[in-house]
């Protein structure tokens, strides 16, 4: 079953953080982490591995291996993906017409099946239990409608699994916050994460497909598309917000989300 949801950033300051909206952040992540101690694998969609232009990608590779800090910042280690799940996602997102693809390398199976994991995936799982997981990449030139229809079939899958899963969603937000930053300061940013801000904590999440495409685009967010997939993925059963952070110390903007499943 689809135990719960966590909406978790990637930017180094949630490791070692230098405020307090940033702690509180950070704190929301350790929440996540404890809620989702119980289960038994996760799912992560990350915006920051495999980039394809105009497919989705799975992961079937058995061994994730850290690879790519950002900033020069490490986070070792080596985690085993679920391969029965991995395939039971990709065989129904392939059934239903979703443009998906099955990622290895170097070897089908074993010691040699390996791939590297990023900032993208490693700082999520650095908040979490070390779980086996499947690893999963969205696309953004795949249209908002078969990112949604994806995320449903995977909740689909998820919720009629016998293991107890918590789906992770990878996620940064508007990266033009700073005349300092690498893309400078534009006010789209704050306007996109304002706006992500109120669908989360006012229940509005199925309103972002409706998001203006110019907004998405001068944001500069790298959230938007493993979003669409979230909302798929909570179609298959009523979730309740339990908490939410948002921190921006940088060029770019942080949100951490807790759902669980309504009793």
């Amino acid at each position: 079953m689809l135990a719960g949801i966590g909406l978790m950033p990637h930017g180094n300051p949630v490791l070692e953080p230098p405020d307090e909206e940033t702690k509180k952040l950070a704190e929301v992540l350790k929440d996540i982490g404890k809620a989702f101690a119980n289960v038994d694998s996760y799912v992560l969609i990350s915006p920051h591995n495999v980039r394809m232009s105009d497919h989705l990608g799975v992961v079937m590779a058995e061994n994730l291996v850290s690879w790519l800090g950002f900033e020069g910042k490490e986070l070792p280690g080596e985690w085993k993906t679920d391969r029965e799940l991995a395939e039971k996602i990709y065989r129904a997102e392939k059934s239903a017409g979703i443009p998906v693809v099955d990622l290895n390398f170097a070897s089908l199976r074993g010691e040699y099946s390996r791939w590297p994991l990023s900032w993208g995936e490693l700082i999520p799982l650095h908040f979490l239990e070390k779980k086996p997981l499947v690893l999963m990449t969205p696309s953004r030139g795949v249209d908002r409608e078969t990112l949604v229809k994806s995320g449903e079939i995977l909740g689909k899958v998820l919720e009629e699994s016998e293991k107890k899963i918590a789906l992770i969603i990878s996620a940064d937000h508007g990266h033009g916050h700073s005349e300092d930053g690498p893309y400078g300061k534009v006010k789209e940013s704050e306007e996109y994460d304002r706006l992500i801000m109120e669908l989360i904590n006012e229940n509005r999440l199925e309103e972002l497909p409706g998001v203006p495409e110019e907004l998405v685009r001068k944001a500069l967010v790298d959230s938007y598309w493993q979003m669409l997939m979230m909302l798929g993925a909570m179609k298959v059963r009523n979730f309740e917000l339990k908490e939410s952070a948002y921190a921006c110390p940088t060029y770019f903007g942080m949100a951490g989300a807790l759902w669980v499943r309504k009793s």
